[in-house]
Protein backbone atom coordinates (compact mmCIF):
# COMPACT_ATOMS: atom_id res chain seq x y z
CA UNK A 1 0.00 0.00 0.00
CA UNK A 2 3.16 2.48 1.22
CA UNK A 3 4.68 1.45 -2.51
CA UNK A 4 1.43 2.82 -4.40
CA UNK A 5 1.18 5.93 -2.20
CA UNK A 6 4.79 6.66 -3.35
CA UNK A 7 4.35 5.92 -6.87
CA UNK A 8 1.39 7.99 -6.79
CA UNK A 9 3.12 11.03 -5.28
CA UNK A 10 5.77 10.71 -7.96
CA UNK A 11 3.83 10.57 -10.34
CA UNK A 12 1.85 14.12 -9.02
CA UNK A 13 5.44 15.05 -8.61
CA UNK A 14 6.48 14.68 -12.43
CA UNK A 15 3.03 15.36 -13.57
CA UNK A 16 3.65 19.14 -11.69
CA UNK A 17 6.64 19.85 -12.77
CA UNK A 18 5.91 19.03 -16.42
CA UNK A 19 3.11 21.73 -16.27
CA UNK A 20 5.82 24.14 -14.45
CA UNK A 21 8.19 23.43 -17.44
CA UNK A 22 5.74 24.19 -20.00
CA UNK A 23 4.30 27.25 -17.74
CA UNK A 24 8.21 28.51 -17.65
CA UNK A 25 8.38 28.03 -21.56
CA UNK A 26 5.68 30.32 -22.55
CA UNK A 27 6.94 32.39 -20.26
CA UNK A 28 10.63 32.21 -21.25
CA UNK A 29 9.60 32.69 -25.56
CA UNK A 30 7.86 35.81 -24.71
CA UNK A 31 4.60 34.58 -26.18
CA UNK A 32 2.50 36.98 -24.24
CA UNK A 33 -0.33 36.79 -21.27
CA UNK A 34 -2.76 35.11 -23.11
CA UNK A 35 -0.01 31.87 -23.76
CA UNK A 36 0.78 32.13 -20.13
CA UNK A 37 -2.69 31.58 -19.51
CA UNK A 38 -3.66 28.98 -21.32
CA UNK A 39 -0.44 27.26 -19.91
CA UNK A 40 -1.71 28.28 -16.62
CA UNK A 41 -5.01 26.61 -16.99
CA UNK A 42 -3.10 23.32 -18.30
CA UNK A 43 -0.83 23.66 -15.07
CA UNK A 44 -3.67 23.71 -12.77
CA UNK A 45 -6.15 21.64 -14.95
CA UNK A 46 -8.50 24.50 -14.31
CA UNK A 47 -9.95 27.50 -16.06
CA UNK A 48 -8.26 30.76 -14.99
CA UNK A 49 -8.31 34.57 -15.70
CA UNK A 50 -5.59 37.05 -15.20
CA UNK A 51 -6.77 40.12 -13.84
CA UNK A 52 -4.12 43.48 -13.31
CA UNK A 53 -4.09 45.75 -10.17
CA UNK A 54 -6.46 48.07 -12.25
CA UNK A 55 -9.19 45.08 -12.40
CA UNK A 56 -8.58 45.03 -16.12
CA UNK A 57 -9.00 41.39 -17.51
CA UNK A 58 -5.78 40.50 -19.33
CA UNK A 59 -6.24 37.37 -20.55
CA UNK A 60 -8.40 34.06 -20.21
CA UNK A 61 -8.17 30.74 -20.65
CA UNK A 62 -11.38 28.80 -20.54
CA UNK A 63 -13.21 26.27 -22.37
CA UNK A 64 -16.43 28.17 -23.45
CA UNK A 65 -17.99 31.62 -23.22
CA UNK A 66 -20.11 30.46 -20.05
CA UNK A 67 -17.21 28.99 -18.45
CA UNK A 68 -15.43 32.79 -18.93
CA UNK A 69 -18.32 34.72 -17.89
CA UNK A 70 -18.07 32.04 -14.53
CA UNK A 71 -14.92 33.51 -13.84
CA UNK A 72 -15.06 37.19 -14.44
CA UNK A 73 -18.49 37.17 -12.39
CA UNK A 74 -16.95 35.49 -9.42
CA UNK A 75 -19.64 32.47 -9.85
CA UNK A 76 -19.99 29.85 -7.33
CA UNK A 77 -16.89 27.18 -7.66
CA UNK A 78 -14.60 29.98 -8.81
CA UNK A 79 -11.46 31.00 -6.25
CA UNK A 80 -9.16 33.84 -6.29
CA UNK A 81 -5.36 34.25 -5.55
CA UNK A 82 -3.70 37.33 -5.34
CA UNK A 83 -0.62 38.00 -7.44
CA UNK A 84 2.01 39.42 -5.74
CA UNK A 85 5.50 40.44 -5.95
CA UNK A 86 7.58 41.14 -2.53
CA UNK A 87 4.52 43.33 -0.71
CA UNK A 88 3.17 44.52 -3.85
CA UNK A 89 -0.03 43.82 -5.34
CA UNK A 90 0.46 43.53 -8.79
CA UNK A 91 -2.83 41.36 -10.04
CA UNK A 92 -5.28 38.51 -9.63
CA UNK A 93 -5.89 35.05 -10.66
CA UNK A 94 -9.08 33.55 -10.81
CA UNK A 95 -9.76 30.10 -10.92
CA UNK A 96 -12.22 27.34 -11.45
CA UNK A 97 -10.79 23.63 -11.03
CA UNK A 98 -12.41 21.36 -13.45
CA UNK A 99 -11.25 17.86 -11.29
CA UNK A 100 -9.61 18.14 -8.39
CA UNK A 101 -8.17 21.37 -6.57
CA UNK A 102 -4.24 21.51 -7.68
CA UNK A 103 -1.73 21.05 -4.84
CA UNK A 104 -1.23 24.29 -2.72
CA UNK A 105 2.74 23.43 -3.76
CA UNK A 106 2.34 24.11 -7.49
CA UNK A 107 -0.35 26.78 -6.75
CA UNK A 108 1.74 28.39 -5.34
CA UNK A 109 4.67 28.08 -7.79
CA UNK A 110 2.24 28.97 -10.64
CA UNK A 111 1.11 31.83 -8.75
CA UNK A 112 4.58 33.10 -8.26
CA UNK A 113 5.63 33.00 -12.01
CA UNK A 114 2.32 34.78 -12.83
CA UNK A 115 3.06 37.25 -11.06
CA UNK A 116 6.19 38.11 -11.42
CA UNK A 117 5.39 38.04 -15.52
CA UNK A 118 2.83 39.97 -15.23
CA UNK A 119 4.48 42.72 -13.51
CA UNK A 120 7.30 41.93 -16.65
CA UNK A 121 5.05 42.97 -19.04
CA UNK A 122 2.54 45.15 -17.33
CA UNK A 123 5.74 47.31 -15.51
CA UNK A 124 6.42 49.97 -18.65
CA UNK A 125 2.52 50.79 -19.08
CA UNK A 126 2.29 51.65 -14.84
CA UNK A 127 5.56 53.29 -15.03
CA UNK A 128 4.16 55.50 -17.87
CA UNK A 129 0.88 56.23 -15.89
CA UNK A 130 2.83 57.25 -12.46
CA UNK A 131 4.31 59.87 -15.04
CA UNK A 132 1.86 60.89 -16.19
CA UNK A 133 0.33 61.50 -12.23
CA UNK A 134 3.08 63.26 -11.44
CA UNK A 135 3.35 65.69 -14.37
CA UNK A 136 -0.48 66.26 -13.44
CA UNK A 137 -0.03 66.90 -9.54
CA UNK A 138 2.74 69.25 -10.87
CA UNK A 139 0.72 71.56 -13.22
CA UNK A 140 -1.67 71.68 -10.44
CA UNK A 141 0.18 72.54 -7.63
CA UNK A 142 1.59 75.55 -9.77
CA UNK A 143 5.53 73.85 -9.81
CA UNK A 144 5.03 73.83 -13.56
CA UNK A 145 4.08 76.83 -14.87
CA UNK A 146 6.13 77.94 -18.03
CA UNK A 147 3.89 77.42 -21.07
CA UNK A 148 6.59 75.80 -22.87
CA UNK A 149 7.55 73.59 -20.39
CA UNK A 150 3.81 72.53 -19.98
CA UNK A 151 3.75 71.59 -23.80
CA UNK A 152 7.09 69.96 -23.86
CA UNK A 153 6.56 67.56 -20.87
CA UNK A 154 2.81 67.25 -22.12
CA UNK A 155 3.87 66.21 -25.60
CA UNK A 156 6.67 63.77 -23.79
CA UNK A 157 3.23 61.82 -22.33
CA UNK A 158 1.53 61.96 -25.77
CA UNK A 159 -1.07 64.80 -23.85
CA UNK A 160 -0.98 67.85 -27.01
CA UNK A 161 -1.49 70.81 -24.92
CA UNK A 162 -0.50 73.55 -26.90
CA UNK A 163 -3.96 74.26 -28.32
CA UNK A 164 -5.51 74.47 -25.02
CA UNK A 165 -6.88 72.06 -22.63
CA UNK A 166 -9.12 71.73 -19.60
CA UNK A 167 -9.63 69.97 -15.89
CA UNK A 168 -11.84 67.54 -14.99
CA UNK A 169 -12.30 65.88 -11.59
CA UNK A 170 -14.26 63.35 -10.55
CA UNK A 171 -14.57 61.39 -7.23
CA UNK A 172 -15.90 58.23 -6.20
CA UNK A 173 -17.04 56.95 -2.90
CA UNK A 174 -18.73 53.58 -1.99
CA UNK A 175 -21.81 52.66 -0.74
CA UNK A 176 -20.65 49.01 0.38
CA UNK A 177 -17.40 47.43 1.20
CA UNK A 178 -15.02 46.68 -2.11
CA UNK A 179 -12.45 44.11 -2.50
CA UNK A 180 -9.59 44.26 -4.46
CA UNK A 181 -7.98 47.39 -5.40
CA UNK A 182 -10.87 49.30 -6.91
CA UNK A 183 -9.24 52.98 -6.63
CA UNK A 184 -7.47 51.80 -9.80
CA UNK A 185 -10.56 50.85 -11.28
CA UNK A 186 -11.70 54.30 -10.65
CA UNK A 187 -8.43 55.90 -12.36
CA UNK A 188 -8.37 53.54 -15.43
CA UNK A 189 -12.45 53.41 -16.38
CA UNK A 190 -12.15 57.61 -15.79
CA UNK A 191 -8.90 57.47 -18.17
CA UNK A 192 -10.66 54.98 -20.74
CA UNK A 193 -13.57 57.16 -21.01
CA UNK A 194 -11.93 60.70 -20.96
CA UNK A 195 -9.81 59.64 -23.79
CA UNK A 196 -12.48 58.49 -25.97
CA UNK A 197 -13.28 62.22 -25.64
CA UNK A 198 -10.33 63.68 -26.15
CA UNK A 199 -7.16 61.47 -26.90
CA UNK A 200 -3.76 62.20 -25.06
CA UNK A 201 -5.97 63.09 -21.77
CA UNK A 202 -3.98 62.35 -18.53
CA UNK A 203 -4.86 61.88 -14.98
CA UNK A 204 -3.58 61.81 -11.39
CA UNK A 205 -5.11 59.53 -8.46
CA UNK A 206 -5.17 60.49 -4.99
CA UNK A 207 -6.57 58.65 -2.32
CA UNK A 208 -8.69 60.86 0.88
CA UNK A 209 -10.05 57.79 3.26
CA UNK A 210 -13.26 56.48 1.67
CA UNK A 211 -12.49 58.44 -1.52
CA UNK A 212 -10.93 58.11 -5.01
CA UNK A 213 -10.29 60.94 -6.73
CA UNK A 214 -9.29 61.37 -10.16
CA UNK A 215 -7.83 64.74 -11.42
CA UNK A 216 -7.43 65.06 -15.07
CA UNK A 217 -5.85 67.06 -17.86
CA UNK A 218 -7.45 67.09 -21.20
CA UNK A 219 -6.07 68.56 -23.94
CA UNK A 220 -9.07 70.52 -26.13
CA UNK A 221 -8.66 73.23 -28.72
CA UNK A 222 -12.45 74.27 -27.91
CA UNK A 223 -14.33 74.66 -24.54
CA UNK A 224 -17.09 72.05 -26.52
CA UNK A 225 -14.23 69.01 -25.52
CA UNK A 226 -14.20 69.67 -22.25
CA UNK A 227 -17.72 69.46 -21.77
CA UNK A 228 -18.02 66.56 -23.31
CA UNK A 229 -15.11 64.85 -21.95
CA UNK A 230 -16.66 65.53 -18.47
CA UNK A 231 -20.31 64.21 -19.84
CA UNK A 232 -18.70 61.11 -21.07
CA UNK A 233 -16.26 60.62 -17.83
CA UNK A 234 -19.92 60.95 -15.30
CA UNK A 235 -21.92 58.59 -17.82
CA UNK A 236 -18.63 55.69 -18.29
CA UNK A 237 -18.28 55.76 -13.98
CA UNK A 238 -22.14 55.68 -13.76
CA UNK A 239 -22.41 52.35 -15.91
CA UNK A 240 -19.08 51.19 -14.87
CA UNK A 241 -19.47 51.74 -10.80
CA UNK A 242 -22.91 50.95 -10.07
CA UNK A 243 -21.89 50.87 -5.79
CA UNK A 244 -20.32 54.25 -5.64
CA UNK A 245 -21.57 57.42 -5.55
CA UNK A 246 -19.88 59.37 -8.25
CA UNK A 247 -19.21 62.97 -8.52
CA UNK A 248 -17.72 64.73 -11.61
CA UNK A 249 -16.84 68.41 -11.76
CA UNK A 250 -14.61 70.51 -14.68
CA UNK A 251 -13.25 73.71 -15.54
CA UNK A 252 -13.76 76.16 -18.10
CA UNK A 253 -11.44 75.59 -21.44
CA UNK A 254 -7.87 77.11 -21.24
CA UNK A 255 -7.06 78.12 -24.41
CA UNK A 256 -3.29 78.93 -22.36
CA UNK A 257 -1.76 76.20 -20.96
CA UNK A 258 -0.03 78.71 -18.40
CA UNK A 259 -3.69 78.92 -16.85
CA UNK A 260 -4.06 75.29 -16.21
CA UNK A 261 -3.40 76.03 -12.57
CA UNK A 262 -6.21 78.63 -12.58
CA UNK A 263 -8.39 75.89 -14.19
CA UNK A 264 -7.44 73.40 -11.72
CA UNK A 265 -8.70 75.12 -8.71
CA UNK A 266 -11.90 75.81 -11.20
CA UNK A 267 -12.67 72.04 -11.27
CA UNK A 268 -11.67 71.82 -7.28
CA UNK A 269 -14.40 74.26 -6.23
CA UNK A 270 -16.65 73.16 -8.57
CA UNK A 271 -16.16 69.66 -7.20
CA UNK A 272 -16.17 70.77 -3.64
CA UNK A 273 -19.67 72.49 -3.96
CA UNK A 274 -21.01 69.38 -5.82
CA UNK A 275 -20.10 67.36 -2.85
CA UNK A 276 -21.27 69.69 -0.57
CA UNK A 277 -24.44 70.41 -2.03
CA UNK A 278 -25.45 66.42 -3.55
CA UNK A 279 -24.99 67.26 -7.26
CA UNK A 280 -23.66 64.76 -9.05
CA UNK A 281 -22.30 66.94 -11.78
CA UNK A 282 -21.41 71.14 -11.85
CA UNK A 283 -19.26 72.71 -14.45
CA UNK A 284 -17.49 75.94 -12.68
CA UNK A 285 -19.44 78.35 -14.68
CA UNK A 286 -22.44 77.18 -13.19
CA UNK A 287 -21.15 77.33 -9.24
CA UNK A 288 -23.17 80.66 -9.02
CA UNK A 289 -21.64 82.97 -6.54
CA UNK A 290 -19.26 80.80 -5.57
CA UNK A 291 -17.63 81.94 -8.59
CA UNK A 292 -16.55 84.90 -6.60
CA UNK A 293 -14.56 82.81 -4.04
CA UNK A 294 -12.52 81.40 -6.60
CA UNK A 295 -9.65 84.18 -6.11
CA UNK A 296 -9.00 83.62 -2.53
CA UNK A 297 -9.11 79.70 -3.15
CA UNK A 298 -6.38 79.88 -5.35
CA UNK A 299 -3.96 82.80 -3.76
CA UNK A 300 -4.91 82.59 -0.29
CA UNK A 301 -6.79 79.96 0.87
CA UNK A 302 -5.83 80.72 4.32
CA UNK A 303 -7.55 83.93 4.55
CA UNK A 304 -10.49 81.42 3.19
CA UNK A 305 -9.99 79.23 6.26
CA UNK A 306 -9.77 81.98 8.69
CA UNK A 307 -12.63 83.62 7.44
CA UNK A 308 -14.50 80.24 8.59
CA UNK A 309 -13.11 80.00 11.57
CA UNK A 310 -14.72 83.20 12.68
CA UNK A 311 -18.17 82.24 11.71
CA UNK A 312 -19.34 78.34 11.03
CA UNK A 313 -16.19 76.58 12.54
CA UNK A 314 -17.56 76.90 16.32
CA UNK A 315 -20.78 75.24 14.81
CA UNK A 316 -19.44 72.93 13.61
CA UNK A 317 -17.62 72.14 16.41
CA UNK A 318 -20.33 72.22 18.62
CA UNK A 319 -22.26 69.52 16.32
CA UNK A 320 -19.48 67.35 16.52
CA UNK A 321 -19.08 67.50 20.08
CA UNK A 322 -22.78 66.98 21.07
CA UNK A 323 -24.36 66.11 17.82
CA UNK A 324 -26.62 69.27 17.49
CA UNK A 325 -27.76 70.21 13.96
CA UNK A 326 -26.70 74.03 14.21
CA UNK A 327 -24.74 74.37 10.80
CA UNK A 328 -27.86 72.18 8.85
CA UNK A 329 -30.38 74.72 10.95
CA UNK A 330 -28.17 78.03 9.19
CA UNK A 331 -28.26 76.32 6.03
CA UNK A 332 -32.19 75.60 6.63
CA UNK A 333 -32.59 79.18 7.66
CA UNK A 334 -30.86 80.91 4.81
CA UNK A 335 -32.06 78.47 1.74
CA UNK A 336 -35.88 79.89 3.04
CA UNK A 337 -35.12 83.36 3.61
CA UNK A 338 -34.85 83.28 7.15
CA UNK A 339 -38.55 82.63 7.45
CA UNK A 340 -38.71 80.10 10.73
CA UNK A 341 -41.94 78.19 9.92
CA UNK A 342 -40.89 76.85 6.78
CA UNK A 343 -36.97 75.87 8.10
CA UNK A 344 -38.84 73.78 11.20
CA UNK A 345 -40.78 72.01 8.48
CA UNK A 346 -37.64 70.97 6.35
CA UNK A 347 -35.91 70.11 9.20
CA UNK A 348 -38.76 67.82 10.61
CA UNK A 349 -39.00 70.02 13.85
CA UNK A 350 -40.43 72.34 15.94
CA UNK A 351 -39.99 76.49 15.55
CA UNK A 352 -39.03 77.04 19.00
CA UNK A 353 -36.36 74.31 18.59
CA UNK A 354 -35.07 76.18 15.45
CA UNK A 355 -35.35 79.53 17.36
CA UNK A 356 -33.58 78.20 20.07
CA UNK A 357 -30.95 76.88 17.73
CA UNK A 358 -30.24 80.11 15.95
CA UNK A 359 -29.83 81.42 20.09
CA UNK A 360 -27.11 79.22 19.88
CA UNK A 361 -25.48 80.41 17.06
CA UNK A 362 -25.44 83.77 17.93
CA UNK A 363 -23.80 82.53 21.55
CA UNK A 364 -21.35 80.45 19.67
CA UNK A 365 -20.46 82.43 16.57
CA UNK A 366 -20.86 86.07 17.38
CA UNK A 367 -23.26 86.27 14.40
CA UNK A 368 -27.02 87.16 14.84
CA UNK A 369 -28.37 85.15 11.73
CA UNK A 370 -31.40 87.20 12.24
CA UNK A 371 -29.49 90.67 11.02
CA UNK A 372 -28.37 91.03 7.60
CA UNK A 373 -25.31 91.31 8.23
CA UNK A 374 -25.15 88.09 9.97
CA UNK A 375 -27.08 86.37 7.23
CA UNK A 376 -24.46 87.90 4.78
CA UNK A 377 -21.34 86.94 6.65
CA UNK A 378 -22.71 83.21 8.24
CA UNK A 379 -24.15 82.39 4.31
CA UNK A 380 -20.41 83.62 3.43
CA UNK A 381 -19.12 81.26 5.99
CA UNK A 382 -20.83 78.24 5.05
CA UNK A 383 -19.83 78.70 1.05
CA UNK A 384 -16.41 79.06 2.24
CA UNK A 385 -16.45 75.94 4.12
CA UNK A 386 -18.04 74.15 1.13
CA UNK A 387 -15.49 75.66 -1.41
CA UNK A 388 -12.55 74.40 0.78
CA UNK A 389 -14.27 71.03 0.82
CA UNK A 390 -14.80 70.61 4.58
CA UNK A 391 -17.25 68.64 5.64
CA UNK A 392 -20.15 68.64 6.92
CA UNK A 393 -20.30 67.78 10.92
CA UNK A 394 -22.31 64.80 11.07
CA UNK A 395 -24.69 63.38 13.71
CA UNK A 396 -28.54 63.19 14.77
CA UNK A 397 -29.59 66.24 16.99
CA UNK A 398 -29.92 65.73 20.72
CA UNK A 399 -31.30 68.96 21.64
CA UNK A 400 -35.07 69.43 23.08
CA UNK A 401 -37.91 69.62 20.67
CA UNK A 402 -36.32 67.05 18.45
CA UNK A 403 -37.15 63.50 19.49
CA UNK A 404 -33.37 62.76 20.51
CA UNK A 405 -32.42 63.38 17.21
CA UNK A 406 -34.41 60.88 15.51
CA UNK A 407 -36.33 63.19 12.74
CA UNK A 408 -39.92 62.90 11.97
CA UNK A 409 -40.65 61.35 8.74
CA UNK A 410 -44.04 62.36 7.02
CA UNK A 411 -46.62 60.32 6.74
CA UNK A 412 -45.31 57.19 9.24
CA UNK A 413 -45.53 57.08 12.79
CA UNK A 414 -42.78 57.75 15.14
CA UNK A 415 -40.42 54.74 16.44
Amino acid sequence: MSEQLTGKKQGESQADAAALDALSEAIESGAGLPAVARAASKALGASVALIDRSSAVLAVAAGSSAEESKLLSGADGVDSLELRVADSVVGELRYRARGGDPSPTLMRMVSTLLALELERSRAPEWASDEAAGEFVRAVLERRVTDRGDIIARGSELAADMSKGAGVVIARAIPRAAQTGDWRARVLVVSLRALRAASSGSIADLTEDGERATVSALVPAAEADVVERAATALARELDASLPGFHVTVARSRWASDPADLYRAGQEALLAANVAEAEGIDRLAFEDTGSYRLLLPAMSEDPGELYRFYEETVAPLSAYDEQYETDLVATIEAYLDNDGNVTPTAEQLFTHRHTVRYRLERVKELSGHDITSTEGREKLGLGLKAMRVLGIARPRGPAQEPGTEAGRAKVRGKNEE
